[in-house]
């Protein structure tokens, strides 16, 4: 099951899919439960909805997980032929100072390059660490000759070219998954998991139950439009957020109580609770103080649903994210146990 989930969340980190271009991980997962069996459908938006059947189809789940991940644009061709950028999503410049990236032009031509301080080299800019790591110093340093905007301009990048980062993915001896953009491509492959196992174990669901793949929730609105009436719980099935004051850890199931959208559904997070104390799922319960998620942007557009959050523990998120397969294992169990469960009726 580990190299299986592992060469998944590869699969999914190494497909360039910054929030607003995401349709090349979107077709990925199309094409994965296609094969399996399942029908889709794409929204007008670009999210890919999964559609299994259940023994009730009259109250139904929804689980969401996105494809989306951060990245940036290009903002201004300098005039020594470097890349100004804007980012997608919310992080800070730190983030991803020294982060090899590639700029795609609106032709599909790769370009690869380095994000750096203008002012990188210690030899000629003296305290060159008080400078702001902002959109004023930070930009890409493009690996091609380029001397001049007309330069760069020549190779066919423009303004609005989407850049994306190398997720430098790796799977340590020790357990750790290690990699950008955990956040949330490894929901997505756990759910492709879990559809292989409802076929291969010829498992039928109490509920039909919609798989709402998104593709803008890094940007406030994936998962909150073509979501079926007949939907009374919704899942964002997203990460643990990891650090001082936090509960939740890389070895366990995180569930959220709270966010910055406010309380989620009292009754469904018991459920969840419950759920992992029947199957010895190692959990935690926790508040991420500064997030919000597919669920909270379903209920701000009017959704009537019982919303819930949990997922893998995911350390120092938005930056170089990581979690361990026992996260990845306690979070597959939980998900398969909710999906296996009768909707509360808390």
């Amino acid at each position: 099951m580990t190299e299986s989930i592992y060469n998944t969340i590869q699969a999914l980190t190494e497909i360039n899919s910054p929030s607003g271009h995401a349709e090349k991980a979107i077709e990925y997962v199309k094409n994965e439960v296609e094969e399996l069996g399942y029908a889709t459908q794409l929204t007008n938006k670009g999210a890919l909805l999964i559609t299994v059947n259940g023994d009730n189809d009259e109250a139904q789940k929804c689980i969401t997980a996105h494809v989306d991940t951060l990245g940036a644009m290009v903002k201004e061709i300098k005039e020594d032929g470097r890349l100004a950028l804007d980012l997608i999503g919310g992080f800070h410049y730190n983030a991803i100072e020294g982060e090899y990236c590639e700029i795609e032009t609106s032709a599909g031509q790769i370009y690869t390059g380095t994000i750096c301080l203008h002012e990188t080299s210690v030899h000629v800019y003296r305290n060159n660490n008080d400078i702001a790591r902002n959109s004023e110093h930070m930009e890409v340093r493009l690996d091609e000759k380029v001397n001049s905007k007309s330069d760069t301009e020549s190779l066919g990048i423009n303004i609005g070219d989407f850049i994306s980062f190398d997720p430098r993915t790796q799977l340590t001896s020790s357990g750790f998954i290690k990699s950008r953009h955990l956040d949330d491509k490894a929901s997505v492959a756990m759910i492709i998991e879990f559809l292989k196992t409802i076929k291969n174990e010829k498992l039928t669901l109490p509920h039909t139950t919609q798989f709402y793949i998104s593709n803008n929730e890094e940007i406030g609105y994936g998962a909150n439009a073509s979501i079926s009436p007949k939907i009374v719980e919704f899942i964002a099935f997203d990460m643990g957020a990891l650090g001082d004051g936090q509960a939740s850890d890389e070895y366990t199931v995180s569930i959220c109580a709270k966010d910055s959208s406010g309380p989620y559904h009292k009754g469904l997070r018991e459920h969840l609770v419950n759920l992992c104390k029947l199957n010895n799922i190692p959990y935690k319960v926790d508040i991420y103080p500064y997030y919000s998620s597919d669920a909270s942007a379903a209920l701000k557009a009017g959704a009537d649903i019982r919303h819930g959050l949990f997922g893998a523990g995911i350390e120092s998120s938005h930056a170089l994210e990581r979690t361990h397969m026992d996260s990845i294992k306690a979070t597959q169990a939980l998900l398969h146990a909710y999906c296996l469960a009768p909707i509360t009726q808390k």
